[in-house]
């Protein structure tokens, strides 16, 4: 019992102890390697792999920081449950203030809307005339089937489904609310940001994934209290008229807003 309050205690003192001192003092020692997914920006906080106990007690150990480091490992609660691995920062801070992306953006300057994708960061960065406005964790497609390259806005849907792919063990279209229509390729096939389950690393067939808890529990059962709500930011940052309107299309992209993938 000690021991789990010398660890809040420390959390919410943003301690700057060191790792192995943490590992060997408050949790069990577990090699980072168990923690395998990994980002080019980890390196710039100092962390410690934990595998989860359960919900609540991941909770109860991160408090108000539950969602900053959700954001940090890139993934939503259906993936940090009983028995995952997930990187927790020494200082609890570093996760609430962190983003991979760069606050001014050279290229965007001239642009109201311009989104930055890094495949890489599995991030992308929303920016206002060069501006970083805001960060949110992306899942984007396995290997490269989200193309890198500059595209434009082509369609919206907030109530969009998928046309090819089921929730896993039903007949259910896939949800992919919140729908924003970046390119169509040479076969048909259009890409989309949109709402998804977030596993923290690349899953899908080329689109790409957004938070949506408000889905996932209409559709999954959890969680109960939907917080992580980032592919509405998203689609009403670019669309503020958004919320109740009917689908629409752009087949000559919107002239002030543009979309970059790396």
């Amino acid at each position: 019992m000690l021991n789990k309050v010398c660890l809040f205690v420390l959390f919410l003192s943003f301690s700057t102890v060191s790792q192995s001192w943490a590992q060997k003092q408050i949790l069990p020692a577990i090699p980072k390697s168990r923690c395998r997914i990994s980002f080019p920006s980890d390196s710039r906080i100092e962390w410690f792999c934990y595998q989860v106990k359960s919900e609540k007690t991941l909770g109860n150990l991160l408090g108000l920081y539950l969602e900053p480091v959700l954001r940090f490992n890139r993934i939503d609660r259906m993936h940090a449950l009983q028995g995952s691995y997930i990187k927790i920062p020494i200082n609890l801070k570093d996760a609430a203030d962190f983003t991979p992306m760069p606050q001014g953006l050279e290229q965007a300057k001239n642009y109201r809307r311009y989104l930055l994708l890094d495949r890489s960061e599995q991030f992308l960065g929303a920016y206002e005339f060069g501006e970083l406005k805001f960060s949110l964790p992306i899942a984007s497609g396995r290997g490269n089937s989200t193309p890198a390259g500059i595209f434009k806005v082509l369609g919206r849907d907030r109530w969009h489904r998928s046309h090819r792919y089921t929730i896993t063990g039903t007949n259910i279209l896939y949800p992919m609310y919140w729908g924003i229509k970046f390119h169509i390729a040479k076969s048909g096939k259009a890409l989309w940001l949109h709402s998804r389950d977030m596993p923290g690393y690349p899953v899908s067939h080329g689109c790409i994934g957004l938070y949506d808890e408000e889905m996932q529990r209409k559709f999954y059962g959890y969680p109960k209290n939907p917080q992580l709500l980032d592919s509405k930011r998203l689609y009403l940052w670019l669309f503020p008229d958004g919320e109740n309107e009917k689908p629409r299309m752009y087949p000559d992209g919107l002239p002030d807003v543009l979309i970059e993938i790396k």
